[in-house]
C-alpha cells in the first residue's frame, strides 16, 4: 500500500497533464481499438469506437490531427466494407 500514490499526488499529476496530449492519446487508442474490433468481426464495438473517435477529433489540434483524421477515414471505409460484405 505504501507504493500506491495518494489522491493528492494523483490530482497533482492530472493537473500537470497537457489536455492536447491526452486527446491525442485517447484518439490513438480508440483508433487502435476500433481496428482490433473490426479484425475480430465485432461490428458493434468497432462502430462505437469509430463514433467515439469521430466525436473526439474536432477537439484535437496540432500536427497529429491529419494522421488521426486519415485513420478515421480508413476505419470508416473498412467498417462499411465489412458491413456490406
Amino acid at each position: 500500500m505504501a507504493d500506491e500514490p495518494d489522491a493528492e499526488a494523483m490530482a497533482e499529476q492530472l493537473a500537470n497533464f497537457d489536455v492536447e496530449q491526452f486527446l491525442v492519446a485517447a484518439a490513438s487508442s480508440l483508433a487502435s481499438l476500433a481496428f482490433a474490433k473490426l479484425e475480430k468481426g465485432d461490428l458493434a464495438q468497432s462502430k462505437k469506437a469509430i463514433d467515439a473517435l469521430a466525436s473526439l477529433l474536432p477537439h484535437v489540434t496540432g500536427e497529429l490531427r491529419s494522421d488521426l483524421e486519415q485513420a478515421l477515414v480508413n476505419l470508416q471505409v473498412a467498417y462499411a466494407t465489412t458491413v456490406s460484405g
